[in-house]
């Protein structure tokens, strides 16, 4: 903590010794590339004799520097953004409450990276990384405030200010938090969210700085889902997945109310935490006065990372084998990573924008106990080690450039050397005859090892260490994931938005179950060829609206291990009007949603992660495959806006109100019931 308090320090005293400069120029212009659609900006309004300034004004800038500005529009796109994770969700499937984990129908494609990633992986869907963080430029100071309902106790809110000291300085700071009981025994979810961020530009525009403070943590409850083992103290001896599932309708009864269902235990709870401190700055050698003429920078980029993830349970439970304690367990484990980049930024009207960078990582992750473990039959003493940690020394360059509609753009990085190996390449190229319609083809290439927890692991359960890296036999070792994806896409705005995707793995990395039903990590020593296609599309015929997003997905080899189902889709129907003299826009309507039956992936609580099923896994279920899916799911939606305020009503899974709810979104992990759900979103522009 005190690394971070000295950077704050310095670099809190550094703005404000700079913000002391006088307000002489206004903001910097919107790109033409990056600009979005003002509807509906704010008309200029006179106020105490000065104008209001229009909504487009209100800046919002990435980690790549592309700007767009505050919407304060009603769309479908909104209302399918309003949840949990702030962004649309499609292809997600959520366990039963709010803040607990997801299942993916569509598998996550995580950000570049060179080092693995840190494990926990079902816990990171709400987990802010870097690119996750915006950055402003406001007139005037702008608020704004998200609230939603939840399951039985507790809410949401997402709380955001940020404000311009000067034209130059620009501060902002937001938390989101989350507490939900849950309708299960033993399933609360507590999880928090703080960023604060600050940016600045000298008059001149030759030096700029952004940076951002964050720290994150994610609680979850642990009840190891329903239960598979009938306890003697069960109505009609049943387990609860038996209780689940029963069509009875004398026994149904008993369990509308989900928290008397049997859950395999009430005594655990993981919990991921995350601070990371983040420094982008840069100075202008030559300074960029418009697009026609030649710029030269130089720059840094600084970025302190630390994770740790906990699971805490007061008594072993034999679902996950013999234990080193029967109580009191605690696996903990944490990663730092300090990483520093320097890099050179040239830009030139005709040649187009290039960008060469050197990077170092300094890395450790692991434990503070080193694991020795004897075998019963032969004696033999193994070790498993504690700790994974060095640095890597890193070269890479990107490379865009646009000419009257086409675009070219690459980025590469690769590791020189150090304890790991691994690069990535992209490469685009694209057509956009105007603001409708446009095609570009892409290449992605990457090799990289697998996530920590997958090389190195240590817990209380016996069987849950492991140690696949520098071993002394090679063969013993996990080797780097190889990944190749060449994607296709092409819009039309009037009609719809396709996208088509080959993508070939090799050492596709995974958990599964054991032959003793425990959770082990392995290397597929065959390719996984993935095709998908989307098509996504809105259509607008006077007060109704149509909204279709379907994806086809095949997986032609390696389908035992890469479980996704081949169609996902989403479609809604809606009206929208303005009523009351326009005092008021109404949507309303209903979403349809459903993905077809397939062998989905288990949830494993003692590592946060998620498992292919296997032969001992359905056994549990008394069926030889168990599959999950092929059922509909609807929303009825009722969303409207009042100036900058958007209302939500909602009632999820509106089919499930009618019938037992006796599907599964995991092994043992119950969906949503039907729950009628409301919120806002407020918008305060002072």
């Amino acid at each position: 903590m005190r690394k971070y308090l000295v950077f704050t320090i310095i670099l809190l005293i550094g703005f404000m010794v700079s913000a002391q400069e006088e307000n002489e120029e206004g903001l910097e212009e919107i790109p033409e590339f990056s600009k979005k659609t003002p509807e509906p900006a704010r008309e200029f309004t006179k106020k105490k004799g000065k104008e209001k300034p229009p909504i487009s004004d209100y800046k919002i800038i990435n980690i790549h520097n592309d700007t767009t500005f505050v919407d304060t529009t009603l769309t479908i796109r909104r209302d399918y953004n309003f949840n949990y994770l702030r962004k649309d969700d499609f292809g997600l499937q959520p366990i039963n409450n709010v803040g607990q984990t997801y299942n993916s129908l569509v598998k996550v494609e995580e950000y570049d990276h060179l080092l693995p990633l840190f494990g926990a992986r079902a816990r990171h869907f709400n987990f802010m990384e870097a690119e996750d963080i915006n950055y402003y430029q406001v007139p005037t100071p702008l608020t704004e405030l998200y609230f939603k309902t939840t399951f039985e106790q507790g809410q949401q809110l997402d709380a955001f200010i940020t404000i311009n000291t000067s034209p130059r300085f620009n501060l902002s700071v937001a938390y989101k938090g989350v507490r939900s009981l849950g309708k299960y025994q033993n399933a609360l979810t507590s999880t928090g969210n703080f960023r604060s961020t600050a940016s600045y530009f000298t008059k001149n525009d030759r030096y700029k700085i952004k940076a951002h403070f964050v720290t994150q943590d994610l609680l979850n409850e642990e009840n190891g889902g329903l239960s598979f083992v009938p306890p003697t103290d069960v109505i009609g001896g049943l387990s609860g997945i038996e209780q689940y599932l029963t069509l009875d309708p004398e026994e149904q009864d008993d369990f509308k109310d989900r928290g008397s269902i049997t859950v395999n235990f009430e005594d655990a709870e993981s919990i991921l935490l995350g601070k990371r401190f983040y420094l982008h700055h840069q100075y202008a050698i030559i300074n960029k006065k418009d697009s026609s003429t030649t710029a030269l920078s130089v720059g840094h980029i600084l970025d302190i990372t630390d994770k740790s993830f906990q699971f805490d349970q007061a008594t072993a439970n034999a679902l996950f084998g013999e234990s080193f304690q029967a109580s009191a367990l605690s696996d903990k484990v944490s990663l730092e990573d300090f990483t520093n980049q320097v890099f050179i930024d040239f830009h030139n009207p005709w040649v187009g924008n290039l960008n060469i960078n050197v990077g170092t990582s300094n890395y450790n992750y692991g434990y503070n106990s080193i694991l020795r473990q004897i075998d019963d039959l032969s004696g033999e003493e193994t070790n498993i080690t504690n700790r994974i940690k060095g640095d890597i020394y890193s070269v890479g360059a990107s490379y865009n450039k646009n000419y009257k509609g086409f675009q070219l753009s690459a980025n590469a990085r690769s590791i020189l050397s150090g304890g790991f190996g691994g690069n990535y390449l992209n490469a685009a190229a694209g057509y956009h005859l105007n603001s409708k319609y446009g095609a570009s083809v892409s290449i992605h290439s990457n090799s990289v090892a697998p996530n920590y927890n997958f090389l190195l692991y240590q817990s209380n359960y016996e069987n849950y260490n492991w140690q696949n890296f520098n071993n002394e036999n090679e063969e013993d070792n996990f080797k780097n994931i190889e990944t190749q994806k060449i994607q296709f896409n092409i819009n039309a705005k009037k009609f719809a938005n396709l996208e088509a995707s080959y993508t070939k793995i090799d050492n596709y990395t995974y958990f599964t179950k054991n032959t003793d039903s425990i959770t082990v990590p392995l290397q597929f020593d065959r390719n996984v060829d993935l095709l998908k296609l989307k098509l996504s599309q809105t259509l607008n015929f006077g007060w109704i609206g149509i909204d279709n997003t379907v994806l086809y997905q095949d997986v032609s080899k390696g389908d035992e291990v890469y479980n996704v189902p081949k169609i996902v889709t989403r479609n809604s129907i809606y009206y929208q009007d303005h009523w009351f003299k326009k005092a008021l826009f109404l949507q309303t309507g209903v979403t349809f949603k459903y993905y077809s039956q397939y062998t989905a992936d288990g949830y494993d609580p003692v590592l946060s992660e998620f498992y292919v099923q296997s032969e001992a896994e359905s056994a549990f279920f008394e069926q030889e495959n168990h599959t999950f899916g092929g059922f509909p799911q609807f929303d009825i939606f009722i969303n409207a806006k009042i100036r900058q305020t958007r209302l939500y009503f909602k009632v999820e899974n509106f089919g499930e109100a009618f019938h037992q709810n006796n599907e599964f979104s995991a092994p043992g992990y119950a969906p949503r019931d039907a729950v009628i759900r409301f919120g806002l979103v407020w918008n305060f522009f002072l």
